[in-house]
Parts: structure tokens; sequence; C-alpha cells
């Protein structure tokens, strides 16, 4: 508008254009008398134009396995990709799904070179090579959603993730890692009881039920062995932290690289052992309770060491941090997931207590994240392929 030069005959002669076109067609325009902008905004209300973003989205997946509802090792984020796509087609013009299933898809998908490729799958395999999507894309320079490979290999390595915790001085709980016979007496266990035994890498909460909290070492022994041949991965040993459990959701605003944190506060009913523990079979039939944080002083508690963890391990875009309260209400960090779902579950209801978003808002957030993140630094990709 401050662009054209008009002078006030030429909005006076337009007002009244419009309102002699008001009288003959019997639809009402109100504008602003004199006032250039007043009129278009009017012109706006009564005949309103599909305004929609012309970047161009693609939502890439993965080959589905044979049972639809099988766990696939590489896909971080399991998404509802019709879902997606009614939701981002709603705001943007050119908006579809991509399966990838060979390097050739892959790479007509980088010459295709969309504004946003927005996806849950960490990586795909071909001839028995793994390619990394987002570190992919970062090459291409492509935007994306959430982290590249270097953190998400922090993040899944509980033990590694807790290492890089303490250097950064976010509380944890003391630790070591075992397999079975490593820690062959009580006496060579290096902390007291109770201890909570777990997988060292997954997700989930897979390998946590209610044998996980080891009083004696009999009982430890048994279930480092079971995380060994169940699960085979080694067992990581944490002091027992007795407190209330929490999830903070993590989101980037990629325009000004701020984070805001959205605590929720988990409740699980007492096992057979009278513990409260978020194992995977509470987790499967969603049977726990997710809270509000209201208390000021947990919440902010909570914010500041969920922001640290996320950038201690090198996060983007978005991420939750699972902490725990120890028996004094200090809270500690328990492990991080950096590519949190994007289903129903914790991620969202953070969104939903902390922020009031719905769904549609909370995706197309994380579109517009993505974009501005790749606007912010777009010769990012380039860079990297010339170095």
């Amino acid at each position: 508008l401050g662009r054209l030069k008009l002078k006030n005959s030429d909005v006076d002669m337009l007002g009244a254009d419009i309102a002699a076109f008001s009288s003959a067609s019997g639809q009402q325009v109100e504008h602003d008398q004199g006032s250039l902008e007043g009129i278009f905004s009017a012109l706006d209300a009564a005949w309103p134009v599909e305004r929609k973003r012309t970047e161009t989205i693609e939502i890439v997946i993965a080959p589905y396995l044979a049972d639809i509802a099988a766990h696939r090792d590489n896909v971080g984020i399991e998404l509802d990709e019709r879902l997606v796509l009614k939701i981002l087609s709603a705001s943007y013009r050119h908006v579809s799904i991509t399966q990838i299933s060979t390097r050739s898809d892959l790479e007509q998908l980088a010459a295709r070179q969309p504004d946003l490729v927005f996806s849950g799958v960490k990586y795909f395999s071909f001839d028995g090579h793994d390619v990394w999507l987002n570190d992919f894309l970062d090459l291409h320079g492509i935007a994306y959603l959430a982290s590249g490979k270097a953190a998400l290999d922090k993040e899944h390595d509980k033990v590694r993730a807790k290492r890089i915790m303490q250097a950064a001085n976010v509380a944890t709980a003391n630790f070591f890692s075992t397999a079975p016979e490593e820690h062959p007496t009580a006496e060579s266990i290096p902390l007291a009881f109770p201890l909570f035994v777990k997988p060292v890498d997954g997700g989930d909460s897979r390998g946590v039920d209610a044998d996980s909290v080891v009083h004696d070492f009999e009982s430890f022994r048994r279930k480092v062995r079971d995380i060994h041949e169940t699960h085979l991965s080694r067992a990581l040993v944490e002091t027992y932290l007795s407190g209330r459990e929490y999830s903070v959701g993590v989101l980037e605003d990629a325009s000004s690289g701020t984070l805001r944190a959205m605590p929720i506060e988990i409740v699980a009913a007492p096992n057979r052992n009278g513990d409260r523990i978020l194992d995977f079979d509470i987790k499967k039939q969603d049977a726990e309770a997710v809270e509000p944080v209201t208390d000021p002083t947990v919440r902010a508690q909570l914010c500041d060491l969920a922001k640290a963890a996320f950038r201690a391990l090198g996060g983007k875009s978005l991420g939750r941090i699972d902490v725990m309260m120890n028996h004094e209400d200090v809270p500690h960090f328990i492990e991080a997931n950096l590519m949190p779902g994007l289903r129903k579950g914790y991620f969202y209801r953070g969104c939903v207590l902390n922020l009031g978003m719905t769904y549609e808002e909370m995706i197309l957030t994380l579109a517009d994240n993505g974009l501005a993140a790749h606007y912010r630094y777009p010769q990012a990709g380039q860079a990297e392929m010339r170095g």
C-alpha cells in the first residue's frame, strides 16, 4: 500500500465506486472513508480470496513392514501421513507424500529441492549401507524436522547421554553399565541398593518392567541377564530415584534460536511391588495419567534442566527430555528423545497443556519452524557440500 501513488481524490473515487457496487449487488461493504487500507480490508472481508503459502513440502515416509504396527528401527517419529497431508494442505499449496524405497528415489527427492521435508525417518538402508535422512538433506540444502545423526547417536546411547549431562553440569543419577558376570558379586557393585536397571539403548520403555527396581544382588543379576538375552543389550544401572516423574517437551523457535519448554507430570499406578514405574506395558496401554505442572518453582527447575540437556545433546527443532525427582525433590535427567512421537503422545500433550495448541496448530508450527530454519541459514547445506 505504501508504494501506491494515489491522490486523495483517487481514494474518494474508489470508495464511491465500492458504495455504488454495494448498492447494485445488494451486498454491504463497510469501509473507512478516505482510507485506502480500510477499503482493501473491507474488500477482503466481503470477498475473501484463498491465500496459501507457496513453499513445497514433501512428507517423506519409509516402506511399512508386513505387520504395519511393527516397530521400525529406522523410523524415529511414526506419522499419520494422511492426516499431516490434510493439515498442511490447508495452509500450503504444494504438499505431497513421498515414499523412499530406493537410492534413486532419494536422489530424485534431492533433485526436486523441496523447501521442506516433513519426516520422522532416521535413515534408509540401501545394499547394507545406511543413509541418514537429515544429514543427506543437510548436504543438499533442504530443510527438515528434528536432529541429525550426531545428536541422535548421543541420545540413543543412554550411557553416553548421561556422561554428556555430567560434563554439562546437568544433574543425573549415578550410574554404571554392565553385562552378565561383569559384576559377579554384591561387593563388586559400585552403588548402593536400591538400583534401577534398563537397557543401554532403545526407547519407549522397552526392557522396563516391575523387575527394573532391584533391592538385592540376586534381583540385580536376574534383570541384567534378562536385558542381555531378551533385548541383546548391555544394562544401564542407576541409583533409584523415588520421586515424581516428568516429561518436558522442547520446541525450538528457528527464527530466533530460543527454546520453549513444556513440562507435564506423568503418574503411573503402583505396580505389584508398590513402585510407580512408567514401564513398557503402561506406555503401550496408555494407562498413565498426564497432568499439568502448576508449581512455579518446580516448573522453572524442569524447564531449565530440559533446555540445558537439549542444548548439551545438540538437539534441533524439537525433542523431549524425561526427568525424575529424587527423594529430596531435586530433578534429574533420565533420558532424551530427539525424535518424539507426533501422534497423541507426551510431546503433543505438552503442547496442549502448556501452549493451548490444537493438533493442527502443532503440526503447522513444526512446519513453519522447519522453513524458518532454512531461511535463517539458507546456505548451510551448500557450504557443507563445498567443504
